[in-house]
């Protein structure tokens, strides 16, 4: 890898796996193990973990050392740290919002529980239930919030979480992934399980993003931190095809402007998660191997870690 870049992987076997800069190989040094870690954020040294079953783990070390937060729901599924305030997010299943400004103290956001659809929302695999898929908080403005309901669809708010709009117009219900564009303030870009869509007015509207792509169910998304109109998503046929596992098979897609072009990888095992930053796109294969390209996917080069099958990443 290049440049400073320390990189967080959650694995399938429920450990968290931290690669360091000047990593060339081997399968990163395990900072937890055992606790079936699920989700993970990071921000320069500090580094939030949700997990399955005991809440929310946070370190301000880099992963050194951790601290334990009890939630009142122990199943968190998604995480996330504001780079415009430095606030720790927590979303839960079934689906609940939580936050702490201080590090410290957390309170729930209970708004989202208030949102006209919530008595629809359903997760298919388990279909009595449903979560915070994603959290995304803008980076240029701490009081604008993105929250994907799995399923339940793309939920807005621009008062910190004191009150939620339902389901975005013209932005995908089934929410896998959200990212905000660093310097391009307004822009956001979302991938779905029915496809993939963009905002340009700071996730108030949407508008799909599905031209030229032949796979449709979307999970991972990326954008290139110095241009708010090249962005990458990653798509598998079906569900089933995506998440099973180091057997999971998917495509990595670029979109040019107006339409999407599948970039080559060096074979079809399913791009999971995605990272671009300091000019450079990290792509976490399914299978636990670790790729990274300087030429917006053109070509890639093999880190060399092996970390065994992932189910999220991230780079701080």
């Amino acid at each position: 890898m290049n440049g400073p870049l320390r990189v967080f992987i959650c694995t399938r076997d429920g450990r968290l796996v931290r690669v360091e800069p000047d990593s060339s190989g081997g399968a990163g040094e395990t900072l937890l193990d055992g606790i079936e870690v699920r989700c993970v954020a990071a921000d320069g040294s500090r580094v939030l973990v949700g997990t399955r079953d005991r809440g929310v783990l946070f370190s301000t070390d880099a992963g050194d050392r951790w601290e334990t937060v009890v939630l009142p729901e122990p199943g968190v599924s998604s995480v996330a740290i504001s780079a415009a305030d430095g606030a720790l997010y927590a979303g839960t299943e079934p689906s609940r919002l939580f936050v702490s400004r201080d590090s410290e103290s957390w309170s729930e956001l209970r708004a989202l529980q208030d949102i006209p659809s919530r008595d629809s929302w359903s997760f298919p695999p388990r279909p009595w239930t449903h979560h915070v898929r994603w959290i995304a908080p803008d980076p240029h403005n701490a009081q604008r919030l993105l929250v994907g309901i799995e399923l339940g669809g793309l939920m807005y708010s621009d008062d910190g979480g004191a009150s939620f709009t339902d389901h975005r117009p013209g932005a995908k219900r089934d929410v896998h992934s959200l990212v905000w564009h660093p310097i391009a303030e307004g822009r956001a870009y979302e991938a779905a399980g029915d496809g993939a869509a963009w905002s340009h007015d700071g996730g108030v509207s949407w508008k799909g993003a599905d031209t030229g792509r032949d796979l449709r169910y979307c999970w991972a998304v990326a954008v290139d931190p110095t241009d708010p109109n090249c962005w990458y998503v990653s798509a598998a046929s079906s569900p089933q095809t995506a998440h099973s596992g180091s057997a999971g098979r998917g495509r990595l897609y670029r979109w040019n402007g107006d339409a999407w072009a599948r970039l080559a990888m060096p074979d079809e095992s399913m791009p999971y998660a995605l990272t671009a930053t300091n000019g450079e796109l990290l792509a976490g294969l399914t299978d636990g191997r670790l790729l990274t390209s300087t030429d917006r996917g053109a070509s890639w080069e093999d880190t060399g870690i092996r970390t065994g099958s992932l189910s999220a990443m991230t780079a701080g």
